[in-house]
């Protein structure tokens, strides 16, 4: 194959690809709409209470109701009625037995605070007395499980009985019913809201592959922000940096593997918005907010149903729940990119390979093969026109040599020997670019797959999420020291080291019709792929190496079935 076109191809279809993430307008509104665009309730949602810098130092502990689920396990606080607490009950942060599970909702206070607030606002011309995040709630409820739902209470004294029932079911959701009554004689106008708010910035925020950050879908679009753009809402009065209206919808945090997030009522009209609080570590904000006040009145409730999602991006479950619960594209937390209707069916057989055959990796190279098969027609197209290049590539030589006095006549005889031979020199370059974004949706689905997460393969391999841990320069652990403490290169890995030799099988089929400088420079690249890609996960270098020995196998086959219509003499 001729590597100049292969080179030029890669370099076109990744920019391509890199292109749509970063240069092609997000089909969104203003990021921060102009107070005359946004309703009221949705300003207002930005300055509801906030737990950072609120809570007084003494302020007694108040009491905890537990939280008892198949998937998740934490507590409510009756401070504030946070949902504050909570861990992942099927994943731990390492693969050591005695690792702590993960961590997903964390106090006020703590090294990540992760936490949702419910809570209500006044509307305009209203000045009730609402809970804040200071509020002791009240609770006969000894604890939250899928079969026993709990219900907080409080009474502001003034003829207004606040309530929240929490609800919870067999994996991450939580049904949230705020209801109010009113005993005081005067009508009262509040606006319910909810919020995920995030008191610190994540040491991974995301990379071109895979979003994590801020994400919703609002009138069927998808938007996602970064945490640096949030901080551009701090500026602002109401520090809110984008907000939309409509009816229904979702928001909130997403990270690589985990999500929290609040889903409004399909049927309701609210607010969603983007915010950013700044101080000493800062607060970013997703929440909704009623776009119209709730009018109670004397001898009257109202009620307004929401649900919390707080766990695994697991794709068929938030499927489910996008079905059941009217979640519009509530699997559109899983960042499936704009390939997604190439992506989405990808992840979804491999999958279904991992639960046949047992072994992420072994689902992988299966994978691998099958789009490979897919795929041969045009990779035979393209192998075989580089097959007939390389066949010709000695008569165009000679022309080279014979005629470099004249290059015009000399181009004119290599295309008259083209044409001749039925030969189209840019005739590989169409079938590579269609296979790129299939091959890219391939590399895709390894950074998104919750299922890779702490998957073993086999011998030394526990996590094809993170690199090989094996290091041929400290003659893979017997000698006492780590190299990439000196420099994060100095890691060759016995994946990487294989992924080199593949790469370097592959340069010897197409080196053939490269001249000598460009192949003394092209030789060194195996050697670059080693120390470039060794630090990345394994699963990724077994991807690659893989399907280099089936691209080796495959180029094989067809350059051997591969003849000219008319031999080539000299």
């Amino acid at each position: 194959m001729d590597i100049k076109r292969i080179i030029a191809a890669t370099i076109l279809s990744a920019l391509i690809l890199i292109g749509f993430d970063y240069f092609m307008p997000k089909p969104h509104e203003d990021a921060h709409p102009d107070a005359t665009k946004i309703s009221a309730p949705a300003q207002l949602s930005s300055s509801a209470p906030s737990v950072s810098g609120e809570e007084p130092v003494s302020a007694p502990e108040a009491r905890r109701i537990p939280v008892q689920g198949t998937d998740v396990e934490g507590s409510i606080n009756l401070r504030g009625a946070l949902l504050d607490d909570l861990v992942l009950t099927k994943y731990r942060e390492t693969l050591a037995k005695d690792s702590p599970l993960v961590r997903l909702l964390d106090h006020d206070g703590s090294s990540q605070p992760n936490f949702v607030v419910i809570g209500w606002n006044n509307a305009a011309g209203s000045n009730a007395r609402v809970p804040d995040v200071n509020t002791v709630w009240e609770s006969s409820d000894e604890k939250l499980t899928p079969d026993h739902p709990v219900t907080l209470h409080w009474d502001n004294g003034a003829g207004l009985l606040f309530t929240i029932h929490v609800a919870l079911d067999q994996h991450y959701m939580f049904s949230v019913k705020q209801e109010v009554a009113n005993s005081s004689g005067q009508p009262v106008a509040l606006l319910p809201f909810q919020r995920v708010e995030r008191n610190y910035l994540p040491s991974e925020t995301g990379s071109f592959t895979a979003h994590e950050g801020p994400i919703a879908v609002m009138n069927g679009r998808l938007q996602d922000e970064s945490y640096k753009n949030l901080h551009k809402g701090g500026d602002h009065p109401d520090h809110t940096y984008w907000a939309q209206s409509g009816n229904g919808g979702w928001g909130g945090i997403s990270d690589k593997y985990w999500l929290t997030a609040i889903a409004a009522d399909p049927d309701a009209p609210v607010t969603a918005t983007f915010g950013y609080v700044p101080g000493e570590k800062g607060s970013y904000r997703i929440g909704f907010v009623s776009q119209n006040s709730q009018q109670i009145m004397p001898g009257a409730s109202l009620a307004q149903a929401s649900h919390v999602f707080a766990g695994a991006k697991v794709d068929s479950l938030l499927e489910g729940y996008a079905h059941t619960l009217r979640i519009p594209d509530f699997d559109k937390a899983i960042d499936f990119g704009w390939f997604s209707f190439l992506t989405r069916p990808m992840l979804h057989l491999l999958h279904w390979l991992y639960s046949y055959l047992g072994n992420f990796g072994l689902a992988l190279m299966a994978l691998t093969l099958i789009v490979k098969i897919i795929l041969f027609p045009l990779a035979s197209k393209a192998a075989a026109s580089s097959a007939r290049m390389r066949l010709l590539s000695p008569k165009v030589q000679e022309i080279r040599e014979k005629g470099k006095d004249d290059p015009l006549a000399m181009n004119q005889k290599i295309m008259a020997l083209y044409r001749q031979e039925g030969v189209n020199p840019a005739g590989g370059c169409l079938p590579i670019l269609i296979q790129a974004p299939i091959i890219f949706c391939l590399y895709k689905i390894l950074n998104i797959s919750i299922d890779e997460r702490h998957a073993p393969f086999f011998g030394w391999i526990r996590d094809l999420s993170v690199p090989d841990p094996t290091n041929l320069l400290n003659l893979f652990g017997l000698l006492p020291f780590d190299p990439t403490s000196i420099a994060p290169y100095l890691h060759i890995s016995i994946w990487g080291t294989a992924l080199g030799i593949t790469f370097w099988l592959l340069q010897r089929q197409t080196m053939v019709t490269m001249d000598p400088a460009q192949a003394k420079i092209m030789q060194f690249m195996p050697l670059v792929y080693v120390f470039f890609m060794s630090s990345f996960p394994s699963g990724l270098l077994v991807y690659y190496t893989w399907n280099n020995l089936l691209t080796f196998a495959q180029q094989s086959y067809i350059q051997r079935r591969t003849k000219l219509p008319v031999p080539v003499t000299r």
